[in-house]
């Protein structure tokens, strides 16, 4: 489809009423399902999740959703309201961030490698620096230079159906090495870099990730 091609729909669902006649409405369990603080319960999932997905969006609603990685339980609760997420080195973009100072809403979607279940946690952020906080998130030696601090308003656990349609964790299910698209390339393309070639922007990209992860 080109910016030519017009991008109407025939049949489009514009209501609340409209969807749940064709969804429906959830169940007991869905609709119960939401508490309003880190219980027991999340304390140790997200203790255990070496990795999420922050959601964000600027004040004219266009969404930014960017990965959180570090080792299992790097996300600090403070307590059963707050959440701390260091902020580690990066392109410095920070598109997430410079959303939050707009507009403060946050999603977050922690996920456990192996687990199919999710844990998804809504609220609104801050940037903090408070140097008794960064202290505590320090790694090998680097405390991060800023973190986000989430104030929890719901959480609650996903089922699992995305990832058993998916097979994300089924190593069976994984395209071989060769069929993986290049990062490398499509960077260079993207950015319009033609003094790289994709060998030179590959090993620019593993020297980051070897030598610039803290």
């Amino acid at each position: 489809m080109n910016k030519d091609q017009d991008l109407s729909f025939d049949k489009k669902v514009t209501t609340i009423r409209q969807l749940e006649a064709i969804i429906g409405e959830p169940g007991k369990l869905a609709k119960n399902k939401v508490i309003p603080a880190i219980d027991r319960h999340c304390r140790t999932f997200i203790s255990k999740s070496p990795f999420l997905v922050m959601s964000t969006s600027d004040e004219k609603g266009r969404c930014d959703a960017s990965p959180r990685g570090d080792f299992p339980g790097f996300v600090h609760v403070l307590n059963e309201k707050t959440l701390i997420i260091p902020e580690r080195p990066g392109n410095k973009r920070v598109d997430s961030m410079r959303n939050l100072l707009i507009n403060p809403g946050i999603g977050l979607l922690f996920f456990i490698p192996g687990l199919g279940e999710t844990l998804r946690v809504n609220g609104k952020a801050q940037l903090i620096q408070d140097e008794e906080i960064l202290s505590q998130l320090a790694f090998k030696g680097k405390e991060p230079l800023l973190a986000i601090a989430v104030e929890v308003e719901e959480c609650f656990i996903h089922c699992a159906k995305a990832f058993r349609r998916s097979g994300l964790w089924d190593p069976d299910s994984w395209p071989a090495g060769q069929e993986l698209p290049s990062a490398a390339k499509m960077i260079i393309e993207h950015a319009k870099i033609e003094d790289h070639t994709t060998e030179q922007m590959k090993q620019r990209l593993e020297d980051g990730y070897l030598n610039r992860l803290y």
